[in-house]
């Protein structure tokens, strides 16, 4: 066991003492997609349906020596077709997560946000990534560094409240996040700054709850301890957050490879606010990091699960 990756294999341990979990696996034709698909279902976290062209996946199977003999496959003739009978067997109950496979993101996304037959809630669609950084102490979740390209005050409402959910879906002990900008201090010329004081603000009055938050942060401030102390920042957050929540797009992607390709971080990651959780692989992904985006799904569809039984 690499010591890089023992919070992910901490995470796989965890899920391995619940029932595997039923998942569509979109478009699974290519190594790195059927493989990451076997191997999790092989470690016990998954119940796979193979969703796409079957002589292709058969083939892929063939050439790399994966046994998918006892995985049910769902024959369709193009990428989109996958997409759609995917979000087709979520609808009946047949699948509670899914997975991408080798078919753009936009393609699967498409059907799941569509307002006829999609899987849409209430709830803004967002990304996390589950970062597994090494010297840190905690997984770090950031948010959105993958779905919301300039988010508004309303969308970041829900980026932060899936945000929580994932973090409690994850046992986080205390769920801290910090709203990120370039400062600490609010500033009518850097918009972000606003917004995360307005959602601080929110979280006071309950339009947001379940986590200590604060912003706008600076990133050294918001995970190091001596960086907010130097700066006299007095917070519960600052210092030592365990979420983190970027003002666009753009930022969480430099920050979630800057922590990859930098600092040798990996990265699950997991797209909440529709029906059931996405797992968006990566075709750089390791299996390490699929099986522990698996895992992530896992616990996110069992915390539904649980909620669910309590409404009910």
């Amino acid at each position: 066991m690499e010591s890089r990756h023992v919070k992910y294999h901490e995470l796989i341990a965890q899920c391995r003492s619940f029932a595997p979990m039923p998942l569509a696996v979109v478009h699974p034709c290519d190594k790195s997609s059927l493989q990451g698909a076997v191997e999790a279902a092989q470690q016990g976290l998954i119940v796979p349906t193979l969703v796409g062209p079957r002589e292709r996946i058969v083939s892929v199977a063939s050439e790399y020596g994966l046994s998918i003999a006892d995985y049910p496959i769902v024959d369709t003739p193009f990428s989109e077709a996958s997409a759609a009978a995917a979000v087709q067997l979520v609808r009946e109950g047949k699948a509670e997560a899914l997975m991408k496979g080798s078919l753009h993101t936009d393609e699967l996304m498409a059907e799941v946000v569509r307002r006829d037959s999609g899987l849409r809630t209430g709830r803004r669609i967002s990304h996390c990534f589950v970062m597994d950084v090494p010297g840190h102490a905690e997984p770090l979740i950031v948010t959105d560094a993958a779905i919301n390209i300039a988010p508004t005050l309303e969308a970041k409402v829900d980026i932060l409240q899936n945000a929580i959910d994932l973090a409690h879906a994850l046992r986080f002990p205390e769920v801290r996040v910090a709203i990120l900008s370039a400062m600490e201090t609010v500033n009518p010329k850097v918009p972000s700054t606003i917004e995360a004081a307005a959602l601080c603000k929110m979280m006071d009055r309950g339009q947001v709850t379940g986590a200590l938050v604060d912003g706008p942060l600076a990133l050294d401030n918001a995970i190091d301890a001596e960086a907010a102390r130097i700066k006299h920042i007095e917070s519960p957050v600052a210092g030592r957050a365990n979420v983190l929540m970027v003002p666009d797009l753009e930022a969480g992607n430099m920050l979630a490879k800057s922590l990859s390709f930098l600092a040798g971080a990996d990265a699950a990651g997991i797209v909440l606010g529709a029906r059931v959780p996405i797992i968006l692989t990566s075709r750089a992904d390791s299996l390490i990091t699929r099986l522990a985006s698996c895992a992530v799904a896992v616990l996110v569809a069992l915390a539904r699960r649980e909620a669910a039984k309590i409404v009910g």
